[in-house]
């Protein structure tokens, strides 16, 4: 993992490692994909205002987090299917971001179980949340996450309902693979890959097992999720899991500044400008374009984390400067799980806080918490 220099590499010896369905799943967002793209290009065009003879000789990356000291102003967020990636994807994700001192949040659609990554390390993690109609199986899952010791619950808004990715349905993904013909022979060149997945704890959804029926590939996934994903969910929902969680509550999946108003009012502790990585409402905004209306108007009253398109440390700062308190990453620490497991994961860690780094000091800018508009050129 010490060969790969950007996430990148890492992209391109993920490809290469693991089944074209996961990878594409990873990879792609929804319908024709235009939100996905503005989400890096958008991000790109933002242009850094390089500073020279400054002392920058004392550069301090430190932060916090919904009130927790990390090294580096980043976490690692909810993904489903990460344990299909590399097997035990979940609990090695957790373990690096552990290692570095940053957060790390389980996805409700998640292989590895909550109960499976408590038992496997030894720090508290966050847990992300789907309300769903059965409302007993929410409350059991919030449950569930409190006895865990999870340090922050992840409530994601945006999933009433499911915005189709056209590779899922073409690739016939299914969670274990299907043994159809091209499925089989493409896992038969990935051997490592395919050893993980026999070895991992799990092979299925963890936090739904005994609970979702029927959900073993992506049309009888899309079935369950129509059928239980609820659209009537309002704000009174938010509530209701404000009253039943004891801890710190995040509320994921914010574009709309009315949105990011009412969200900021329901006791949360943070929320995370988010388009759901480009993979629900196509035609939506980029994440980045969003967030400084939102950090401008709301910023002093609650945490504004962000999550889309986070590639480099630059892509971090430009968030940073633009009112982020800190950033979400997904595919790109996938990447690096796919290509590396549980190194491949603290290999993306420091590849971003090094270009962080270096990209503060070509910015004339010592601390994280000194980073805003002024960094960025005009």
């Amino acid at each position: 993992m010490r060969t790969a220099t950007c996430i990148e590499d890492l992209r391109q010896a993920a490809r290469r490692k693991i089944p074209k369905m996961f990878f594409d799943y990873a990879e792609a967002g929804s319908y024709a994909e235009e939100t996905l793209r503005a989400n890096r290009a958008d991000l790109q065009q933002i242009r850094l205002r390089q500073r020279v003879l400054v002392d920058v000789s004392h550069r301090d990356l430190s932060s916090t987090i919904v009130g927790e000291p990390v090294p580096l102003p980043l976490a690692l967020g909810p993904v489903a299917l990460t344990g299909m990636q590399r097997g035990d994807g979940e609990i090695l994700a957790c373990r690096a971001a552990h290692a570095a001192g940053i957060p790390f949040c389980l996805s409700t659609m998640s292989v590895c179980s909550i109960e499976d990554v408590a038992e496997a390390v030894d720090k508290p993690f966050w847990f992300q949340l789907y309300v769903m109609k059965d409302r007993g199986f929410v409350r059991a899952l919030i449950e569930r996450a409190a006895a865990a010791q999870c340090s922050a619950l992840l409530l994601t808004v945006d999933l009433q309902v499911l915005g189709q990715r056209h590779c899922d349905v073409r690739n016939g993904l299914t969670v274990p693979p299907a043994l159809r013909f091209n499925n089989v022979l493409n896992i038969a060149t990935k051997p490592g890959w395919a050893l993980s997945i026999l070895r991992a704890k799990r092979k299925t959804f963890g936090n739904l097992a005994g609970h979702a029926r029927g959900t073993h590939n992506v049309n009888s996934l899309a079935e369950w999720i129509a059928g239980q994903f609820d659209p009537a969910l309002s704000w009174k929902d938010v509530e209701w899991v404000r009253s039943l969680w004891p801890g710190k509550l995040i509320i994921k999946g914010l574009l709309d500044l009315e949105d990011a108003r009412l969200a900021a009012k329901t006791g949360a502790n943070a929320l995370v400008v988010s388009n759901h990585g480009g993979r629900q409402l196509d035609g939506a905004p980029s994440s980045i374009s969003a967030l400084p209306t939102i950090a401008d108007a709301i910023g002093g009253e609650i945490e504004i984390m962000f999550d889309g398109g986070i590639r480099s440390g630059q892509d971090l700062l430009r968030a940073l400067a633009l009112g982020a308190r800190s950033c979400l990453i997904g595919r790109a620490y996938i990447f690096g799980l796919a290509a590396g497991g549980q190194a491949g994961v603290a290999r993306v860690i420091e590849i971003i806080g090094n270009e962080l780094d270096v990209t503060m000091a070509l910015c004339g800018v010592n601390s994280v918490r000194a980073i805003d508009r002024r960094v960025i050129a005009d």
